[in-house]
C-alpha cells in the first residue's frame, strides 16, 4: 500500500502535463486496462464495499469515476452479447451478437458466437476449430486503435472463455488468448497466430495451471470456513472434470488469470511502444461459481473478497511495471444474475426453476397439434430464446397450400410459448421491421435484434424464473440482470459517485474521445462528460485524498 500511496503521488505531479497531452497517439496514457468480470452485478460494490481493502475495488470506488446506475438496454443479457456491446459501443441491433451460441439452418447444429471453420486451434494436441470475430457486425474499440495509430499500439485480450476474449480482441487484436478447459493451457486460434509465441508456450511448460489442483478454499473472513475444494472429481458424464469445471469454479482462477496477464505484460512489453497499448482481462470465475449458488451465498462474497485482493495485487505490478501515472483503468460486467430460486421463495418472490428440456417439448406438442403432424418445430431453446427447424414448417399445410412463411411460424411459436407460461414475446421478423412498442421494455427487445440465427422468437420471461432445474441464470432484461458497475480510474477522470444514467455502450465511446481516435463504427454510447476532468489549467488529476465533490456526483 506505501507502494500504492506513493504511486498517486506522482499521479498528482504529472495530472497537469498528462491530462492535457492524453492521445493514443503519443502514448499517453501507455496502457489502458479494461477488467470486465462475468456475471458481476452492480450492487456488489456496494455490498461488500466496507469489507474492501484499500488497493482493490476501492481504487475505483475512492480513486476513481463510478457509476452506480449502469444498466444494459437489451434484454438478451449474456456473455458474448455483453462483451461485444462493451467493446463495440452498440448493442446487438448494431454487433448482432445475439447468444453465446445459436442455431445455424445450413448446418443443422448449433454453434458458437466465435467458432470459425476456416480457423483451427493453437495450443493443444489436437486440432479443433478455431475462433474469429467474424460474426461482429462493428469494429471494437481495439480495432478503432489501431486504425488510428497506423497498428502501433498493441491489443491484446485473455479470458477462460474464447467468446470473452476473442470479440473485446477484435478484428485486429494481436492476439486473444483463453484456456483448453480440460488442462487448463493457454491456446488461442490460427486467425490470429500460427503458433504460440514462447513465453505462452514456457508459461504452459512450467505447469502453472497444476499447482491449483488439489486445493481448498477457506473464507479469510470466516474462521477459515472451508467453501470448496479442486481435488479432482469426475464430471456428469462420468469422466474427470475439467480444469475449467472444478478450478475455474473457484477464486484460484482469477488468480491463474492474472499470473497470464502479468506475463503478458512483461513478455509482449505493453505500455513500452510509441502509442497506447489495451489489454483487456475478462474474468470468468465469478460466472461459473454463480450459475451454482447463486449472488446470495457465503461463496459469492467470499469471491468478490479473494478477486479483491487480487486485484489488489495486480495494480501494484501494473503500478511497478509501468507507473499508474501511466495507466487508465475501466471495470465493468457482462451482465448481472436472478437470485437463487430456491433463496427468493424464502422471502415470498414468486421465483421458479424451468425445465427448458420440458418446455420445449410442450411448446412442440402444441404446435403439432395446432399443425396436426408431430414435429420438432422449436429445434433448440435456450430459455427464453427459442430456435426455430425451418424444415419443419416447410411440410406444414396451411389455408390448402404447403409451407409456413417465417413471420407467420414466428408467431405461431411465439402464441406457444405463452400458453406454455412466458409473459410474452417478439419474433425475429417483428424485429426486423421495427415492430415493438415504444416503451423501455419494447427498446430493450429492438436493441437485441440480430439477423443472425435462423428463425427464433424471443420469449418474455416471468420475473424470477430462470430457464435451468438447478442454480441460477440470466438472459432477462430486468434490473437483476441488466445491471452492472462502469467505474474509471486515472489521470483523465474526476473522482467521484456518479448516479447519473450510464450504460455499458458508454464505456468504448468515452476511452475513445479521450485517446482521440474514432469511437466503434456502430457505437451508440454517449461520452460520460460528467466524470471527466476540467481543462488542465483549471485543475490537477485525481489523488489519493478524496477529491473535491464534482459536477453530478457525490463523494
Amino acid at each position: 500500500m506505501r507502494l500504492f500511496r506513493s504511486l498517486c503521488v506522482a499521479l498528482v505531479l504529472l495530472g497537469s502535463i498528462s491530462v492535457a497531452f492524453a492521445s493514443a497517439y503519443n502514448a499517453r496514457p501507455k496502457l489502458v486496462v479494461v477488467i470486465v468480470i462475468d456475471q458481476f452485478r452492480g450492487d456488489y460494490l456496494e455490498r461488500y464495499r466496507d469489507q474492501f481493502g484499500d488497493g482493490g475495488f476501492r481504487v475505483f470506488l475512492d480513486h476513481g469515476a463510478y457509476f452506480t446506475d449502469c444498466n444494459y438496454d437489451y434484454a438478451n443479457t449474456r456473455t458474448a452479447p455483453g462483451h461485444a456491446t462493451l467493446f463495440t459501443g452498440s448493442y446487438t441491433s448494431g454487433h448482432g451478437i445475439v447468444a453465446n451460441e445459436w442455431w445455424d439452418p445450413q448446418k443443422k447444429k448449433r454453434v458458437t458466437s466465435v467458432e470459425d471453420d476456416t480457423t483451427k486451434l493453437v495450443g493443444v494436441g489436437k486440432t479443433g476449430v478455431g475462433a474469429s470475430p467474424h460474426n461482429l457486425l462493428s469494429d471494437t474499440l481495439g480495432d478503432e486503435l489501431k486504425l488510428a495509430t497506423g497498428g502501433k499500439a498493441r491489443v491484446f485480450a485473455i479470458s477462460l472463455k474464447d467468446r470473452a476474449a476473442v470479440l473485446p480482441a477484435g478484428f485486429s487484436g494481436d492476439a486473444a488468448y483463453w484456456i483448453d478447459p480440460k488442462s487448463g493451457d493457454w491456446i488461442t486460434s490460427t486467425y490470429y497466430r500460427p503458433d504460440l509465441p514462447e513465453w505462452v508456450r514456457n508459461f504452459n511448460g512450467s505447469h502453472r495451471a497444476e499447482k491449483f489442483w488439489d486445493r481448498e478454499w477457506k473464507d479469510k473472513d470466516d474462521d477459515g470456513k472451508t467453501l470448496g475444494s479442486t481435488a479432482p472429481r469426475t464430471g456428469k458424464d462420468g469422466t474427470p472434470a475439467s480444469f475449467y469445471e472444478v478450478v475455474g469454479s473457484t477464486p484460484f482462477a482469477n488468480d491463474y488469470q492474472l499470473e497470464f496477464a502479468k506475463e503478458l505484460v512483461l513478455y509482449e512489453k505493453l505500455g513500452a511502444g510509441p502509442a497506447t497499448d489495451l489489454l483487456v482481462i475478462s474474468l470468468s470465475a465469478n460466472d461459473i461459481l454463480g450459475h451454482q449458488v447463486g449472488p446470495d451465498s457465503p461463496q459469492m462474497r467470499s469471491m468478490a473478497l479473494e478477486l479483491d485482493r487480487s486485484l489488489a495485487e495486480f495494480f501494484g505490478f501494473l503500478g511497478h511495471q509501468i507507473g499508474m501515472a501511466n495507466v487508465w483503468m475501466a471495470l465493468s460486467a457482462d451482465h448481472g444474475v436472478a437470485p437463487l430460486p430456491e433463496f427468493a421463495k424464502t422471502l415470498r418472490l414468486p421465483a421458479a426453476n424451468l425445465d427448458a428440456k420440458a418446455l420445449r417439448e410442450q411448446i412442440n406438442s402444441l404446435l403439432s397439434k395446432k399443425y396436426a403432424k408431430k414435429a420438432d418445430y422449436v429445434v433448440d431453446l435456450d430459455y427464453p430464446l427459442a430456435w426455430l427447424n425451418e424444415d419443419a414448417f416447410a411440410g406444414v399445410v396451411v389455408g390448402g397450400s404447403t409451407g409456413h412463411k417465417e413471420s407467420d411460424a414466428e408467431t405461431d411459436t411465439g402464441e406457444a410459448m405463452k400458453q406454455a407460461g412466458l409473459a410474452g414475446y417478439f419474433t425475429k421478423s417483428q424485429l426486423a421491421r421495427g415492430e415493438t412498442p415504444a416503451t423501455e421494455m419494447g427498446r430493450r427487445y429492438a436493441h437485441s435484434y440480430s439477423p443472425e440465427g435462423g428463425w427464433y422468437v424471443i420469449g418474455i420471461p416471468t420475473l424470477f424464473r430462470v430457464g435451468s432445474t438447478k442454480g441460477t441464470d440470466h438472459a432477462t432484461p430486468f434490473s437483476y440482470d441488466t445491471h452492472v458497475p462502469l467505474a474509471f480510474y486515472g489521470l483523465a477522470f474526476q473522482p467521484g459517485i456518479y448516479r447519473t444514467h450510464a450504460e455499458p455502450v458508454d464505456l468504448a465511446v468515452t476511452l475513445a474521445s479521450l485517446l482521440g481516435i474514432n469511437a466503434p463504427a456502430q457505437a451508440t454510447g454517449r461520452v460520460l462528460t460528467e466524470a471527466l476532468q476540467p481543462p488542465a489549467h483549471h485543475s490537477t488529476a485525481p489523488s489519493a485524498m478524496p477529491a473535491a465533490t464534482p459536477p453530478g456526483g457525490t463523494q
